[in-house]
């Protein structure tokens, strides 16, 4: 190429033309891309509530070298088969998987089997995404799994991604994850992102779903405080798939998880809900895109957030429903609590349809607890602080009993449950 790729905003080093034709094409692209549309600015639309001054003023160096850290008591208790990510790389593998399940590290590229190959790069778009590019541009590592036809594995996967900062520095990783369920398979995957220090994740995940088959995806983002937190999800369904995806953030002082689907086949079910809780100085964005291609496909999306301090809130929701999708529903709800006086939320649910027998509805409700409520409680002797934190804790608990997992659903409920003890008792009324 003949740009200099170093002086591009975030790049931590020259490209890597080493490895497989395959792979050496998709940096290529990714790194043109990438220097075509740069980091998005106040004007562009879809990042107008997200301002990145902090992140085009970063100098960073790459992230290396091992990155501890412990994962929260209620998931270290789930009886799983784990996957380690540290800085981007396979810190970890489980020594023994169930028949059926595959797990790939991409550290080594040239040497990923042919259903790697495939797909990775497939899924998610690089031509209007600039942390995708990037992501595409300068991972290291990360992992691929896959879920062979018709298998049910009893334990959930948990990946555990973690980043470390550097003295001095700003340290960024580029995970990247494929997950490959196919045809008539069904599994459940737990993905937690968190770290220590200051630094920046920027994770791609691709999820490619057969026909018939069935992922339950649980995403948590506890990020350090000092961190930056820009991830990607995108998902494609084939016929009659089901994909049930849950996000809870709570850590990180920017984040934004940006979560996409196609819905490629017909009778797909598509759910993605999530829970955003910030406090202090904190910037959540949850934003999500449902393309329904084909018809009788249905969708379902709720988002909540809480919010204390000077935090704030960012929901941006988009249905699109094309030409042959007759007979989709799709329901999409977001609803903020606002704790403070200082606290800010700012939503976009968005619905755009092109056929004409559909069911579509959307709406976004931002305010305070219901004093009606409070009074109710506290009248029966309950001090107004736990009375407070009782209404907060059902208002989040409805969005986490989507989970469909018990066990999953009990550990989010108890990370969520944490934050609650330690924000809402003393939030600002």
């Amino acid at each position: 190429m003949s740009t200099d790729v170093t002086t591009l905003p975030l790049i931590t080093g020259p490209l890597d033309d080493s490895g497989p034709h395959w792979l050496v094409a998709l940096r290529r692209s990714a790194i043109a891309r990438y220097g075509q549309i740069g980091l998005p600015g106040a004007r562009t639309e879809a990042w107008k509530f997200t301002g990145l001054n902090a992140l085009k003023a970063l100098q960073p160096v790459a992230a290396e070298g091992p990155a501890p850290a412990a994962l929260p008591s209620s998931l270290a208790d789930l009886d799983r088969t784990e996957v380690r990510l540290a800085n981007g790389r396979v810190e970890a593998l489980p020594s023994g998987l169930p028949n059926g399940v595959e797990i790939v590290p991409l550290d080594d590229p040239a040497t990923v089997p042919g259903w790697v190959r495939e797909n990775l790069g497939s899924v998610s778009s690089i031509d209007a995404y600039p942390f995708a590019a990037l992501n595409a541009a300068q991972f290291t590592g990360g992992v691929a799994i896959r879920i062979a036809r018709g298998v049910m594995p009893d334990a959930p996967i948990l990946l555990s991604i973690a980043t470390s900062g550097d003295d001095g520095a700003t340290a960024i990783a580029h995970p990247r994850v494929l997950v490959v369920v196919e045809d008539g398979a069904s599994a459940d995957l737990v993905t937690v992102h968190q770290g220590s220090g200051a630094y920046m994740a920027n994770p791609v995940t691709e999820i490619v779903v057969g026909t018939g088959a069935r992922l339950s995806h649980s995403v948590l983002q506890a990020e350090a405080v000092e961190a930056f937190h820009v991830a990607m999800t995108s998902v494609r369904l084939a016929d009659q798939a089901t994909y049930d995806g849950f996000v809870l953030a709570t850590g990180a002082r920017l984040a934004r998880h940006e979560v996409r689907a196609e819905l490629a086949g017909q009778r797909v079910d598509y759910r993605i809900n999530g829970v955003y809780l910030g406090a202090d100085s904190q910037h959540h964005d949850l934003t999500t895109f449902i393309d329904h291609a084909q018809p009788h496909g249905s969708s379902h999306e709720m988002v909540k957030g809480v919010l204390t301090g000077r935090s704030r809130g960012v929901f941006q929701g988009k249905i699109l429903v094309r030409p042959d999708a007759q007979k989709t529903d799709g329901f999409q709800m977001n609803r903020a609590l606002l704790l403070s006086r200082d606290a800010e939320v700012d939503s976009k649910p968005e619905l755009e349809i092109y056929a004409d027998d559909v069911k579509c509805s959307h709406g976004a409700t931002v305010g305070e607890l219901d004093d009606d409520q409070l009074f109710y409680l506290m009248a029966r002797g309950i001090p107004k602080a736990r009375a407070r934190a009782l209404l907060v804790e059902a208002y989040v608990l409805e969005a986490i009993a989507l989970i469909a997992r018990a066990p999953v659903r009990e550990a989010f409920t108890a990370v969520a449950a944490d934050w609650l003890s330690r924000h809402v008792a003393g939030a600002e009324e």
